[in-house]
């Protein structure tokens, strides 16, 4: 459902990349390739119109790529005491430091931390730091 959002934001009048119209045809091809098993009539009515003469059933799952998935940038979420008080995004391969400095630096957060006593930084990789103050 995820990439058939995203399909509806392509704007073919925005693009005239010859590679943004592939990729958008692949993407195409794999929502097709996708709903096969649920609505196989309408999607082999679609696959030929597509332009394809081997039949739909023929064709295999579509491949996954880890590499591809892989996340650049995450969104860590910064709590004071169990409540959300900022979010920040992050290169998802910074180091564990850098990711609590950058929480430390965040406006959101200054105001909740600043002249108290911070007990313990609980961090969960990728996800979350919660400073703990009193």
């Amino acid at each position: 459902m995820e990439l058939v959002n995203l399909l509806y934001q392509f704007n073919p009048r925005e693009v005239n990349n010859q590679n943004a119209w592939s990729v958008f045809r692949e993407a195409v091809e794999a929502v097709i390739l996708l709903l096969a098993p649920m609505v196989p009539h309408a999607c082999e009515e679609l696959w030929q119109e597509l332009g394809s003469s081997e039949t739909i059933i023929n064709r295999g799952w579509p491949a996954f790529d880890p590499m591809i998935a892989e996340a650049d940038e995450v969104v860590i979420v910064i709590q004071v005491n169990g409540k959300l008080r900022g979010q920040i995004t992050v290169n998802a391969k910074a180091p564990e430091e850098e990711v609590k400095n950058q929480a430390f630096a965040c406006d959101k957060v200054q105001p909740w931390v600043e002249g108290k006593e911070i007990k313990k930084v609980i961090s969960v990789p990728g996800k979350l730091i919660n400073i703990v103050v009193k």
